[in-house]
């Protein structure tokens, strides 16, 4: 009996992430349909088994479904209007990268033009696509979900889907694209600290790592807490202990002619809810100022 994660597909878009989908694909077994407008970027795939359309119309005929990873919205956009007779009735992966409102739209426009529709987003970056700790969000259709959850399975150990709006998938990457850029930014506002003092970055990761994992990480699902249940009093961390204690921070960079802009964005929106009156309330409640645009 044939493996039912082993169906046609077609990939478009041989970029860093979109060679690796198609990899994934070949190297699961999948008859691999790949077209990109640089030829040249499809070599390897051939090599190994893929086979590449040179016009994009040849390749979305080859197979039912269609997984579509180019850099742009508008670059997509431009590419699906120029062979809308060829995906109608197709099954439309996207996993480019853009906003929501540029996955609505996209969602949109396939409906119009009888494309069966789903969007995604990829957390992961092309060396992990196909190993059990990447990660794929989908949003769209859940019976098209379902119906293409065991083709898209090669691509990463994990794939949620997370409903009918096809934003949201986006809102999701973003929110966890937040996480990174803003941990990884306090981490180099931190060594450039500890490098004015003539300590080496290696010496001072292992007590940032420590930190990481036994204060920052156990205060996510504590704060996730607080904020669904809208509870943020607390005897522990307030606002107003948090106020004084990054005014040292914000104080100390400036004398040491460090960038203080992180440290201080935070400031001014922890100064901002305690002028409101909340200085009695926990870090979390910071969720309130960053929705107070």
């Amino acid at each position: 009996m044939s493996n039912t994660n082993q169906g046609p597909v077609t990939v478009l878009g041989l970029g860093m992430m979109g060679a690796a989908l198609a990899n994934a694909f070949v190297r699961n077994g999948n008859p691999t349909t790949v077209w990109n407008r640089s030829a040249g970027k499809a070599e390897a795939l051939v090599a190994q088994g893929a086979v590449f359309a040179p016009d994009i119309r040849e390749a979305i005929a080859a197979g039912p479904v269609v997984v579509a990873c180019v850099s742009t919205y508008e670059v997509l956009n431009e590419l699906f209007a120029g062979a809308a007779a060829e995906l109608k009735g197709k099954v439309v992966v996207n996993l480019t990268s853009g906003t929501p409102e540029d996955a609505r739209a996209a969602a949109v426009w396939a409906e119009q033009h009888g494309v069966r529709y789903l969007d995604g987003a990829v957390m992961a970056v092309p060396q992990m696509i196909g190993l059990p700790q990447a990660l794929i969000f989908y949003g769209g259709s859940q019976e098209l979900f379902a119906e293409q959850e065991e083709l898209l399975k090669p691509l990463a150990g994990t794939g949620v889907y997370l409903g009918e709006d096809t934003g949201v998938p986006m809102i999701y990457d973003l929110g966890l694209l937040s996480l990174l850029w803003s941990s990884l930014a306090g981490y180099f506002h931190a060594v450039a600290l500890v490098r004015s003092a003539g300590v080496p970055a290696e010496a001072f990761t292992p007590f940032a790592a420590g930190w990481i994992e036994h204060v920052i990480a156990p205060a996510i699902p504590q704060s996730a807490r607080e904020i669904d249940s809208n509870s943020f009093e607390t005897e522990v961390s307030s606002l107003d202990v948090n106020k004084a204690a990054i005014e040292h921070l914000v104080a100390t960079s400036r004398q040491l002619g460090i960038n203080s802009d992180l440290p201080a964005a935070v400031q001014a929106l922890i100064e901002r809810r305690v002028a409101q009156g909340f200085g009695t309330h926990s870090l979390a409640s910071l969720v309130e100022a960053f929705e107070q645009g």
